[in-house]
């Protein structure tokens, strides 16, 4: 699922149940030694698919590789590789690729359904709200844009942070997006509304992205180029 919105050079990989008997390096153990066993198992699944998807990069060590948490619970890879991973009810996803060939990623999954009543507000501005007004009108109740519009927001995130280093709130980026003729999937535009100063080169004042509604879930991922 996650391979229809991320492309090479980025590997993907998946799953729709939990790895019970892949191997867990003693990091992530202790990690989440002290979380209930369906966080363990969504933890280890997913760290399990990254490091497929490192094994497929050609990523030394990479079958064995822990990936832990860092600074604000942003994943820890190895110098050179960028990477995002997500997992929700029902699915796990991670995405690798290396830094020489993109700047970011980020990714996320959520259950289709819509938000919990009164999320809405929180993670989200006046305009975005507007939005998803109209297209409950034009597009009908088939997609929880709402929830969507989450998704977006936690891609942005993730794909943010790792090049700035700075937190980014629901409230500093707005999205706009695009729907496909199928009415389930497009793009979509996260405009930030704060200084985008990074490190090294130009700051980051947009970044696009791609979504897709499939079954139960909703998956959207920002891949953020070289300049």
């Amino acid at each position: 699922m996650i391979d229809r919105i991320v492309s090479a050079p980025l590997v993907t990989a998946e799953a729709f149940a939990d790895h019970d008997g892949a191997f867990v390096p003693t990091a992530e153990r202790a990690a989440v030694a002290r979380a209930v066993p369906t966080r363990q198992r969504e933890f280890f699944t997913v760290r399990h698919l990254a490091r497929r998807a490192m094994v497929q990069l050609g990523v030394p060590g990479g079958d064995r590789m822990p990936i832990l948490k860092g600074e604000r619970g942003a994943p820890t890879w190895p110098d050179g590789v960028i990477g995002s991973m997500t997992h929700c009810t029902g699915y796990r996803s991670a995405v690798v690729g290396l830094l020489s060939d993109v700047r970011s990623v980020g990714i996320d999954a959520e259950p289709h359904s819509a938000l919990p009543s009164g999320v809405l507000p929180s993670v989200s501005i006046a305009a975005e709200r507007e939005w998803l007004a109209s297209a409950a009108r034009e597009h009908g109740p088939d997609v929880h844009f709402d929830k969507l519009l989450f998704s977006a927001k936690e891609s942005t995130y993730k794909a943010w942070f790792p090049i700035t280093r700075r937190w980014l709130g629901f409230e500093d980026a707005h999205i706009t997006f695009s729907v496909d003729v199928t009415g389930r999937s497009g793009s979509f535009t996260s405009t930030i509304l704060i200084d985008g100063a990074v490190a090294s080169g130009a700051p980051l004042t947009e970044l696009r992205g791609q979504w897709l509604v499939d079954g139960d879930l909703v998956v959207s991922s920002i891949v953020v180029p070289h300049e």
